[in-house]
């Protein structure tokens, strides 16, 4: 598949620079306050992402309803970075230096998310990232409201060891060949290592973004799954490329009984697209279903398929993510009292705001969030039944206990200032 590239814009670094000076001071004097919404609404991520920019355009519109923030209303300006990695970065900095937002909500890939993160340290603006991600990563202007690796991968894996996730022996790692399945599988490779689970139980497999012929891949992992010993695949896959791979999972016999998947980027929007009978009993780990029963989540349900004018509108993790970052961007504003990014983001840490679930999720000193794990099952109807969850909220690692250099290393912004602070050399690395 082919993306057009864009010209990428000319502004020097010093104009950028000098730019920033007025940002704050135009959101503060504003009328209108511009939040950015960065998701891709073509190309491969659309069939995710798109989700997420309707979501924005709900919440913006329910806040200004309840007055704006501030006294001040609130304008969505939506860019299309078209699944095009470096394309992110250059819509982060026409957001931030022409349409001047002050703040952003978007990327879903960690590729898109690693290309603006120079932006918006140079231009000391905010990016509120809603999906899971391979942790490895604390930055000062990002808050992550998606799932860190100890709260969806470990989980997971540890879920299927248990006797009621199958007492799983075997593992097949399959992601595609990008950062956050590659950093995922290098922890939970080294995670089930010293669990005990021998190097010749594990099978790793990578296929590019937009995968489509998955013949012999799903050959390879049925062979896999016949050594006698119970076997599971952990899915990393991103995109449309799951389409055709749950399809011929169906068609090669592959059914959750005697090979189940547990799924860390398919969600109730992805199965809006896939012929679910076939793939009733294998799994996803979130920290948000749809089918969860409380409250909140069916008042958010009816006003999501109300604004989309669509009964049959599905919810998803992400959207959760993004509702609750949205929440707490509105109260730091509030407690600072200003617009003003940098004002904002000392302001984040400590804030509080309900999950879709029932509880209270915290934004902590790391720039990550605490939140519930869930292993749901898919259903016929493309839906999830919760089959196991943890009993209290999961604060996010950003730095993984299992892999070496990372296993010292702790983020704090609060009292370090810093995000990869050295606990045995009690320095910042810098």
């Amino acid at each position: 598949m082919k993306f057009t590239r864009r010209a990428v814009l000319g502004l020097a670094t010093v104009a950028a620079l000098s730019s920033f000076s007025s940002i704050g001071a135009y959101a503060q004097s504003s009328d209108t306050i511009k939040i950015g919404i960065l998701h891709s609404l073509s190309g491969t991520m659309a069939i995710s992402e798109t989700t997420l920019k309707d979501a924005m355009l709900m919440l913006i519109d329910e806040q200004n309803k309840k007055g704006g923030v501030l006294g001040k209303k609130l304008e969505a300006v939506v860019v299309d970075p078209a699944s095009n990695w470096p394309l992110f970065a250059e819509k982060a900095r026409e957001l931030i230096t022409q349409q001047k937002v002050s703040a952003v909500f978007g990327c879903w890939t960690s590729v898109s998310r690693k290309s603006v993160l120079p932006v918006f340290k140079e231009l000391k603006n905010i990016l509120f990232y809603p999906v899971q991600y391979e942790g490895e990563e604390s930055e000062k202007n990002v808050f992550y409201t998606g799932a860190a690796p100890n709260q969806q991968a470990i989980p997971a894996v540890d879920y299927l060891m248990s006797k009621d996730g199958g007492d799983v022996k075997r593992w097949v790692l399959a992601g595609t060949d990008y950062v956050y399945p590659r950093t995922t599988n290098k922890i939970l490779e080294a995670y089930l290592l010293a669990k005990g689970v021998a190097k010749d139980d594990i099978m790793i497999n990578y296929t590019p973004f937009g995968h489509s012929d998955w013949q012999t891949i799903v050959a390879d992992i049925k062979k896999f799954g016949t050594a006698g010993k119970k076997t599971a695949v952990v899915s990393t896959i991103n995109g449309d490329a799951n389409v055709p791979f749950y399809k011929e999972l169906a068609n090669a016999g592959v059914k959750a009984t005697d090979i189940p998947v547990v799924a860390f980027s398919v969600g109730e929007e992805e199965l809006a697209g896939v012929d679910t009978k076939n793939l009733v009993g294998h799994l996803a780990a979130w920290n948000y279903f749809q089918s969860v029963k409380s409250p909140t989540n069916s008042d958010f349900i009816a006003k999501w398929q109300a604004f989309t004018k669509n009964p049959k509108r599905v919810t998803n993790d992400p959207m959760e993510a993004h509702y609750i970052g949205f929440a707490m961007w509105v109260k730091a504003v509030e407690k600072a009292k200003s617009f003003d990014p940098e004002a904002v983001i000392a302001a984040l840490p400590g804030i509080e705001a309900p999950n879709l679930t029932g509880g209270i999720s915290k934004m902590l000193p790391n720039h990550h969030i605490t939140k519930p794990v869930m292993i749901g099952e898919i259903r016929a109807d493309g839906q999830f039944d919760v089959v196991w969850q943890t009993k209290d909220l999961v604060p996010g690692d950003a730095w993984s206990d299992f892999l070496d250099g990372s296993k010292d290393l702790e983020a704090d912004w609060v009292g370090k200032k810093c995000g990869n602070f050295n606990t045995k050399t009690n320095t910042c690395g810098g």
